[in-house]
Order: C-alpha cells, then structure tokens, then sequence
C-alpha cells in the first residue's frame, strides 16, 4: 500500500536541499537517509534521501543526485510516497493510519448506526472523520478521545459519544425550544434560579 508522507517545498540554500511538509507521525521512519521513496508526478523519482536535518522548526532533506539549488526547485510540490505494509501499525497503541479508519463503521455506544467513514480530514488543530449517514448526507466528527471512544479494527467500527447537536443539529434545537417553553411556563423563582457559572 503507497501512502503520501510528505510534500516537497522550496529549494533551502544553493547546495540541493529542500523544505518538506511533512505528512506523517513517524518522519524519522518514513523521511530517514536511505529512504527511497516514489513520487507524484512519477517522473520525478524515485527519489533516495541522503540527509535530513531540522533547521527553524522545518525538516530539510538532500536527495542523491540533486546537488544545487535548481535541481531542488524542480522538485517543488512534488509528493514522496512510501510503500507501507497494510497490516502495519504505528508505533503508539492509539494511532492509526488513515487506511485502517476508511470505511469504518461509525456506532453510538448503544450500537446505533451513525455511518460510515468516507474521507478523513486533516487540520492543524485535529483531525476530522467525515461521515457518510445512511441517508446519504454527511457529518464530521472530531477525531479526540472524548467524542471517539473506540476504535476496533477488527470489529470494522468506531463507537462515539458525541456532545448534543454533533451528529443531529434538529434533536439540539428542539430541545433547546422545549426548555424554553417550560421556562416561559414556570411562574417566576425570583432568586431562586443560580445562573450557570460556566
């Protein structure tokens, strides 16, 4: 299985190095010397890292046979791709490849079906399943322990407890609606009602 690791960026200096997005969590597995890796466009590769340094924040690689500065920029946006082995799994217990997240079934801890994975999207602050319902429509779900209880692989499911309104917007509104009515019913408490210090 070819999963994208990285994006190449700029050319960094005038001696064929290169600034790289990095799209994995094991770069030092994935973007060591000695890594071969394809590319998109195909025509650029394969590509063999020689060195790799960390330099401002942004790791920088040096490809064998790209030795100066327009060599690198011909590089640019190109993606490094690595062949990964689909029964393989990331070196902490709670983290997955996104592979192993597709098409995953999405169940309430109750069991009831949500979905089903589609695409899994990833922003600076977390990742975000996106989830196809049964009726065809779409949700997202943050992918953070509390809303994502469990994930079994070998179940094909992931269970959730998401916070009101996550997976169903009208059951949020309509509760929000009944609360209002009751209280516009209730005679008047004076000060007797503490308000919500949150």
């Amino acid at each position: 299985m070819q999963l994208v690791v990285a994006r190449i960026g700029r050319a960094h200096g005038i001696k064929g190095e290169v600034t790289v997005e990095v799209r994995t969590d094991e770069p030092e597995l994935r973007l060591g010397p000695g890594a071969v890796l394809t590319t998109d466009p195909a025509s650029a590769g394969p590509l063999t890292i020689e060195t790799g340094r960390v330099h401002s924040g942004r790791l920088l690689l040096r490809f064998e046979g790209v030795r100066d500065r327009t060599a690198a920029e011909a590089l640019r946006n190109t993606l490094l791709i690595a062949d990964v082995d689909p029964a393989e799994l990331p070196e902490e217990p709670d983290e997955y490849y996104d592979h192993q997240l597709m098409d995953l079934d999405v169940v309430l801890a109750d069991g009831t079906e949500v979905g089903r994975i589609t695409e899994i999207t990833h922003l600076p602050s977390q990742d975000l399943f996106i989830v196809e319902r049964p009726d065809g429509s779409e949700v997202m779900i943050p992918f953070v322990g509390q809303i994502v209880t469990e994930i079994d692989l070998e179940a094909q499911r992931a269970v959730i407890d998401p916070p009101p309104g996550l997976i169903d917007d009208r059951a949020e509104i309509a509760s929000a609606r009944d609360e209002e009515t009751e209280a516009s019913e209730e005679p008047a408490k004076g000060a007797d009602h503490a308000g919500d210090a949150g």
